[in-house]
């Protein structure tokens, strides 16, 4: 039976009860409302997932409703914000009740984990198109952003570099043997939620990696007017990434490979020793990868050869 776009609304994407008490009204009216918290500013993302574009056909709704989420709750997360809400508007070519049973599923599965609230969207037919705007909080003026890394700064990693990217090669035909962990990477990123809240009083400027370390890590050296120097021996690489790069010599995927979404942010040496305090009781690990450098240009320093590198990652209408 065919569902009309409120009844679509109404049966899979309607929660029952808020986790926020920002949240006022949600699903359900004209617009949602949002209490303003006191000595907090919000923080706003939205990201777009179209087929064909940003995933293969026919990738099952679980993957499509976690990474849609994950994506967007890492961007808060690069800010240092607390996730509080997002909405969602999805564009669906025919109605599949077995799909959207799948995808509401999954996305209130991890709504639930992170403690965020669905307050509104739209529904309407089309070319499949996923749209998910998040909305956190961060303290009053305290926003990580690109532009403030210093020369002399730390460049420090969350998690590995490359998984995800090794995962896409996966599904695009590349053999790999123990091949669970990196298509759990690329269909399911997990977003750093936690360590940005906790950097947040240490770090100067971060950014999330979707499209590629040297792709994103070079948006903030050009916002800070400023050039780094990264250490290839200090990369986190896992086992299965080493392996890749043994049998295909292609070293430049992990740093050029999109889809990671891990923490990269800088650190003064003044802070490095609280950070790491810090960070030390957490489940991931963070990687001092590099340093801030006077100048406007990217380095890769490789079995002691410094060379510069320029970013190949993904561009849309590249």
């Amino acid at each position: 039976m065919e569902l009309s776009e409120f009844s679509i609304i109404e049966r899979f994407f309607t929660s029952k009860s808020h986790k926020h008490s920002q949240v006022q009204l949600g699903v359900g009216d004209d617009c949602a409302v949002l209490g303003m918290a006191e000595d907090c500013e919000w923080v706003v993302t939205v990201d777009t997932m179209v087929e064909g574009v940003h995933f293969f056909p026919n990738t099952q709704p679980e993957f499509l409703a976690h990474k849609l989420l994950a994506v967007n709750l890492s961007d808060l997360s690069s800010m240092g914000a607390r996730p509080v809400a997002i909405t969602l508007a999805l564009t669906l070519p025919a109605f599949d009740e077995d799909w959207l049973q799948r995808f509401s599923d999954r996305l209130f599965q991890l709504t639930d984990r992170f403690e965020v609230d669905l307050i509104g969207g739209d529904t309407t037919s089309g070319p499949l198109t996923l749209t998910l705007q998040a909305l956190g909080l961060v303290p009053k003026g305290r926003a990580l952003c690109r532009h403030q890394a210093k020369v002399g700064d730390l460049i420090y990693l969350t998690g590995f570099l490359g998984d995800a990217g090794l995962g896409l090669k996966v599904v695009q035909g590349y053999d790999l043997e123990d091949s669970q962990s990196v298509l759990k990477r690329f269909h399911c990123p997990d977003p750093r939620v936690a360590i940005g809240s906790i950097i947040l009083p240490y770090a100067n400027a971060c950014i999330d990696i979707s499209d590629g370390l040297l792709s994103d890590l070079g948006h903030v050296l050009k916002k800070s007017r400023v050039g780094a120097n990264l250490y290839w021996e200090q990369l986190p690489l896992s086992s299965q990434v080493r392996s890749y790069i043994y049998e295909t010599n292609d070293w430049k995927m992990p740093l050029n490979g999109g889809d990671d979404y891990e923490l990269c942010f800088t650190v003064s040496p003044e802070n490095q020793q609280r950070l790491e305090s810090c960070l030390s009781e957490q489940p991931v690990m963070c990687s001092q990868i590099g340093v801030v450098e006077a100048g406007d240009a990217l380095f890769l320093t490789k079995s002691g050869v410094r060379e510069s590198v320029v970013a190949t990652g993904f561009q849309h209408f590249g």
